[in-house]
């Protein structure tokens, strides 16, 4: 560590000057050989203060060199490293001496680990922006080429990502040479290195003079289409969406879609994969002709194929694909060559398949319009509705409102709700509990007063269900109902149906209006807390069952922070204190726990309470805590349990 150049000598210049203000620096210049890794990645994350401290000419001269003689590291100081020399230029003296960075660079763009040899890579390409062309030339383009030509796969690959930044601002000369390297790394020996070059075939094309592209780019784009690697070959398909925007409308035929139609029949389901996932993207490309000749039928072909992760790559494009077909004839090839294998895929026996399918078949009714949407899509949207897979139901009735604004709420409710009614109602219990869940998504699409007319009774209709899973899941409905509703829709139609359940000869229905008490009081606020739901509460303390009392007791203590000093005192005390001299021992317990929970609301004023200790001011609005009570009290209430982050 102490030869010339180490760390040591660095951090006996940046003292040198008996500055104790730069020990700081020296520590971390001395940490970047320490033998703790996370001591040398801190160091190497502050590398721009210490090269601020040494100055631009110290940094060009004594750290860089010292940085790119440390390259052997552990990856993550290497990968930290290889960021911060990608935002090094000003520290070095700006762009006039942004050279200085690649040589460490260039040996980050040759190290194993991917990750480091991308983040290299990435920093190269932002400081190539910064050299002029004659620096280009003269240091960056040699880099290039030293990467290209390596012994390891590993610069090969990373040379790859190069050519594309550096050929635009080239002589003609550099030019013909950067083509001819990039030509030889796309028929390297070494998969991984053909891989980056198929994976950067497209960016390059779009630097290079036409003539190249059609000279040179689609020879390479044919033979990485063709190649012996899966991996190799689908990185061409997405090379094809670049370079069949490049070329002229009559070029297309002739040069691209050959081999796109060899890509959407291979013999590997991966590039078939990748040839679906790109093909709204191939489509615009190649223009409406093109698409209805060739990729009408090769899209028809991959909705149909024999692997499931093809066919859902497909289906989730139909919407998109329907919606860029040529607007003369686009209904016409949709009803003809489309829907039927559409349909096919309602019934699919794969879940990911349908469950593409239903995010995107809605869009559908958009674009063939109302009276085909009723006749040919609404029977697949009740198939679908009813489907196993709950993925499929709640991606249906995520998109309602499309289909709301072609055939309108009255179509809707007449064909598409008593499929969700019949759901709700259904004999086995965990699929009434998924409509219920899906049930708020519902009501925003649907808006209040629809809901109103056609789902309120069905979601009251839950609370009184004989499979407590499905009134507890009720009861978290209405709370979500009422936060998108608001509280005057929730004092108005759910609060006194609820209130009503209290005389219920049922004491498990009764249990489920305290139940929505707990759930509805925050919601709901004070007023409607205090007038409207407290004395139901209280005059179920006079119960005959004591798991109704004691179930009081808890929803008292619930909800006691929303209710005002006054309520507290007067109304709430007196009836816990007569719960806790009950003769059932629950009804006793959970009183007293009540009582001494909520003792601290007793005969003390409404206010706005602020804690300060030590780190910080904490603020507890609507509470009724004095300003002046001391932080040991608080203290006092945290063992109590009180909620004060929903305060």
């Amino acid at each position: 560590a102490a030869e010339e150049g180490g760390p040591c000598s660095l951090s006996k210049m940046a003292g040198a000057d008996g500055d104790d203000s730069l020990y700081p620096i020296a520590v971390l210049i001395d940490e970047l050989r320490n033998e703790d890794v996370q001591l040398r990645l801190n160091s190497i994350k502050k590398l721009s203060t210490i090269a601020l401290a040494l100055g631009v000419e110290r940094t060009r001269t004594e750290l860089l060199p010292f940085l790119t003689d440390t390259i052997y590291d552990e990856d993550e100081v290497l990968l930290a490293l290889a960021e911060q020399l990608g935002n090094f230029t000003m520290l070095v003296g700006g762009p006039e001496y942004v050279h200085c960075l690649l040589p460490p660079l260039e040996s980050l763009a040759t190290v194993e680990e991917t990750v480091v040899r991308d983040k290299a890579v990435e920093s190269l390409r932002k400081i190539s922006q910064e050299h002029s062309p004659v620096d280009l030339e003269v240091h960056f383009e040699p880099l290039v080429k030293r990467l290209a030509s390596g012994d390891w796969f590993t610069s090969r690959t990373s040379a790859c990502g190069l050519f594309s930044v550096c050929y635009p601002r080239v002589s003609s000369t550099v030019k013909a040479e950067i083509r001819q390297h990039f030509r030889t790394l796309c028929s390297d020996d070494t998969p991984m290195v053909r891989r980056a070059a198929a994976s950067k075939l497209g960016e390059f094309a779009k630097v290079l003079e036409l003539d190249y592209v059609k000279s040179d780019i689609i020879s390479l784009f044919t033979a990485l289409a063709s190649d012996e690697q899966d991996s190799v070959r689908l990185l061409a398909v997405e090379a094809c969406v670049s370079i069949a925007t490049l070329l002229p409308q009559e070029d297309l035929e002739t040069l691209v879609m050959p081999t796109l139609r060899q890509a959407a029949e291979d013999k590997s389901w991966r590039v078939r994969y990748m040839v679906a996932d790109k093909f709204s993207e191939l489509q615009k490309a190649v223009g409406p002709e093109i698409t209805k000749n060739d990729l009408v039928p090769a899209f028809q072909n991959l909705l149909k194929d024999c692997e499931a992760e093809v066919r859902a790559a497909a289906a989730n494009k139909v919407k998109e694909f329907c919606e860029n077909l040529p607007e003369d004839n686009r209904e016409q090839i949709i009803m003809t060559h489309i829907l039927p294998c559409v349909k096919e895929l309602v019934s699919d026996t794969n879940q990911h398949v349908k469950s593409a399918l239903a995010s995107v078949i809605m869009g559908l009714s958009t674009i063939l319009g109302k009276d085909n949407t009723i006749e040919h899509l609404l029977p697949l949207f009740l198939a679908q509705l009813k489907d196993e897979c709950p993925e499929v139901r709640l991606n249906i009735i995520s998109n309602l409102d499309c289909v709301n604004e072609v055939i309108g709420i009255r179509q809707l409710s007449q064909s598409l709700l008593p499929a969700i009614v019949e759901l709700a109602e259904d004999a086995k219990w965990r699929v009434r509990l998924a409509i219920i869940e899906y049930m708020p998504l519902l009501a925003g699409q649907l808006g209040v007063e629809f809901f109103d007319e056609k789902l309120n009774t069905l979601c009251m209709a839950w609370l009184i269900d004989h499979v407590y899973a499905i009134r507890e899941a009720a009861t978290c409905n209405l709370m979500k109902l009422v936060e998108k509703f608001g509280a005057e829709w929730a004092q108005n139609t759910i609060v006194p149906k609820v209130l009503g359940m209290a005389n219920d000869p049922n004491y498990l229905h009764r249990m489920t209006t305290l139940f929505c008490i707990n759930a509805l009081s925050e919601a709901c606020g004070q007023e409607i807390t205090t007038k409207q739901m407290l004395p139901v509460v209280l005059k179920m303390s006079n119960d005959q069952v004591a798991n109704v009392r004691f179930n009081v007791a808890k929803s008292l203590q619930k909800i006691g922070p929303v209710l005002d000093s006054n309520a507290l005192q007067t109304e709430v005390k007196p009836v816990l204190e007569k719960l806790a001299t009950d003769t059932d021992m629950d009804v006793k317990y959970f009183a007293q726990e009540a009582i001494s929970l909520l003792c601290i609301f007793f005969s003390i004023r409404p206010n706005l309470l602020c804690l300060l200790n030590t780190s910080q001011m904490l603020y507890f609005p609507n509470s009724i805590y004095p300003a002046s009570m001391p932080f040991c009290t608080v203290c006092c209430l945290q063992q109590h349990r009180l909620n004060w982050s929903n305060k």
